[in-house]
């Protein structure tokens, strides 16, 4: 069976977020050699931190686009968790409503394109399912 065009969107879009960490974990790396880190140790923990979660979306991203529904289900989940970073950035004390847009609305855009994904992978389940109770038996 061939990836269905939302499955391979969904995929593209979570591996691209799995990118855009690995290019954060670059950026915490250029600040450890810079000397711009308060804490050393914290530092390379969170930067051990974001490497995992790089991991970690690729492979959401890869089991989505080839329709595995636990790929889909640890896409949502980072989508919803994106969109909780989205709104820390956008309301508090050191609040900043745009980065909080910059970060949120990709984030529900992904989710959108997961939630298709998912309902097109039922809604073929569902066919696949009818043909095989059509077919002869023998």
């Amino acid at each position: 069976m061939r990836p269905q065009p939302f499955a391979v969107a969904a995929g593209v879009l979570v591996c691209l977020e799995a990118v855009a960490l690995l290019a954060l974990a670059g950026w915490q790396i250029s600040a450890l050699i810079g000397g711009d880190a308060d804490s050393l140790t914290s530092s390379i923990a969170l930067l051990v931190l974001i490497v995992l979660g790089a991991v970690a979306v690729a492979a959401f991203g890869v089991a989505t686009w080839v329709d595995r529904s636990w790929g889909r289900s640890g896409a949502i989940v980072t989508q919803l968790l994106v969109v909780a970073v989205a709104l820390g950035a956008a309301t508090g004390t050191f609040a900043h409503p745009i980065v909080g847009v910059e970060i949120g609305i990709p984030a529900a855009i992904v989710f959108v394109v997961v939630v298709l994904a998912a309902r097109e992978s039922a809604r073929r389940r569902r066919e696949l399912d009818v043909e095989s109770d059509e077919s002869p038996r023998r």
